[in-house]
């Protein structure tokens, strides 16, 4: 299992090195954060977008030497260009430059020409190091379904789950978050995770622990799991939080990187290739480690 970020970069530089592919890449901090990825030995770039913009950023940082570059019209163009580099085997996985979330995913998810001739379903999955105990923890969904009914949250604990396989965890347990660890008729939240709970105990979903509903402190502190007389394998130990809606997703995760200061590396699941999803106020550091995930991610 892997226990932290430290151990994962070293994971990588040990493995063949990958290329991504970097869609919109005409922004400085992405460029950064590729040229401290190549640093480490990490991965490979191709950088795609406006040429001249681009050219100039590494000019004037003395990156020149480290990327290609291919020149695309627009921000649609340069995602599909993006897209058709992976198609080719040019590159092992792609990333998100200066170019909105939609017009991203729209070239990814596109049926015909995307990422997803499969249409499997597709997650976002943010990763931390633990605040209590050891290892990785895992927060989902914070980035795409906006109110998933109690199907999503099966699709979604289940990628989830996939991913933790991938970094060593053999049954990982897995919270469904609420504002309250009692089941309450008034908080739909609660029953879903019920609901969702009685689901696993009878095998429609396999492969990892889940239980709930939790407060976040009961979930991941056993000192307070005790204290409320909460028991079970999953409480207090979660390995996987699983958030009620977008918008707790989305403040948690944001919590967690300007409040607690930690570190956040991202996974898109369900894609044919590992996605570097990453927001443009993320952190190099963050950045960086989004991008070591994925080059694990496609070895």
């Amino acid at each position: 299992m892997i226990e932290n970020f430290q151990q994962l970069i070293q994971i990588v530089q040990a493995c063949e090195k990958k290329t991504i592919v970097v869609s919109a890449a005409e922004d400085s901090y992405v460029i950064k954060a590729c040229f401290e990825a190549h640093k480490l030995g990490l991965a490979d770039f191709i950088l795609v977008g406006n040429e001249p913009e681009i050219t100039e950023i590494c000019i004037n940082n003395s990156y020149s030497s480290a990327f290609k570059i291919y020149h695309s019209s627009d921000h649609a163009t340069a995602a599909k260009d993006s897209v058709n580099l992976i198609k080719s085997g040019e590159a092992n996985a792609i990333m998100k430059g200066h170019l909105h979330t939609s017009v991203f995913l729209k070239a990814l998810l596109n049926k015909e020409q995307g990422l997803n001739s499969s249409n499997s379903f597709i997650s976002h999955v943010s990763l931390f190091e633990k605040e209590y105990g050891s290892g990785l923890q895992l927060l989902t969904d914070g980035a795409m379904p906006i109110e998933p009914d109690l199907n999503t949250k099966k699709l979604i604990i289940e990628n989830a789950v996939k991913l933790a396989s991938r970094l060593g965890y053999t049954k990982p347990k897995v919270a469904l978050l609420s504002a309250i660890e009692t089941i309450n008729p008034q908080i739909k939240d609660t029953i879903d995770a019920a609901i969702l709970s009685k689901m696993a105990d009878r095998g429609q979903i396999s492969g990892a622990l889940v239980d709930g509903p939790f407060a976040l402190d009961n979930a991941i502190s056993m000192q307070s799991a005790q204290h409320k007389g909460i028991t079970g394998p999953v409480a207090g130990q979660a390995d996987i939080l699983v958030v009620p809606n977008l918008q707790v997703g989305n403040v948690l995760h944001k919590s967690i990187t300007y409040i607690a200061h930690k570190n956040i590396a991202t996974a898109v699941i369900g894609a044919e290739v590992p996605v570097v999803l990453t927001s443009r106020t993320d952190s190099i550091e963050s950045k960086v480690l989004t991008i070591a995930l994925a080059c694990y991610l496609s070895k």
